[in-house]
């Protein structure tokens, strides 16, 4: 059964304040988004995950009509294209988490899965995480690229950005999110220690 769209929005919050108290996003600059009844609730533009309300949603369908006049997220066609190329996608979180930043930067990553699975968290929580190359944030350029790659892998990484990461609900995204988080963590330590 379907979530009512107050439960959501609670699990929307209690996400994003987590992610936020926990210094994974910081000031203005992440977003997340959830379907409900074919409309997409995502972060106005400009909005604090660290005290976030239901009033800061901006609803859109997916073919990108706004339906309110909150402003959206920039990023909201990243958003849109995880929801259109995963069907089953109900939630998408971006943020510029610290070790997935890191990561995204090591030079000659695999493109179709950049992330090494030194545990198997990651394949178990996610699956694969295609790198995106670099384009500027809130471009064109970076949407083109992330459309030509979004069918390819089951989350992203941006490169010099950070990581875009779907799920049925916003928990499941919320929890991959992490192990994409601590998986960044691990390869990091361990390529500077090897």
């Amino acid at each position: 059964m379907d979530k009512s769209l107050e439960e959501k929005f609670d699990d929307a919050i209690w996400v994003a304040r987590s992610l936020f108290d926990r210094g994974k996003a910081t000031g203005s600059v992440a977003n997340l988004s959830f379907l409900h009844q074919d409309k997409v609730y995502i972060t106005g533009s400009g909005t604090c995950f660290g005290k976030l309300s239901p009033n800061d949603f901006a609803v859109v369908g997916l073919d990108g009509r706004r339906y309110d006049k909150l402003k959206p997220s920039k990023e909201l066609p990243l958003h849109l294209s995880a929801f259109k190329a995963k069907p089953q996608t109900g939630a998408v979180i971006h943020v510029h988490s610290k070790y997935s930043v890191l990561w995204s930067c090591v030079p000659d990553l695999n493109e179709s899965d950049c992330i090494p699975d030194h545990t198997p968290y990651l394949k178990m929580q996610l699956g694969t995480v295609g790198l995106i190359p670099y384009e500027h944030p809130g471009s064109k350029e970076l949407f083109d690229a992330f459309d030509e790659r979004v069918a390819d892998s089951d989350g992203w990484l941006l490169s010099h950005h950070g990581p875009v990461v779907p799920g049925n609900d916003l928990m499941h995204a919320f929890n991959a999110l992490e192990e994409l988080e601590e998986s960044t963590n691990i390869a990091w330590e361990l390529r500077n220690r090897l």
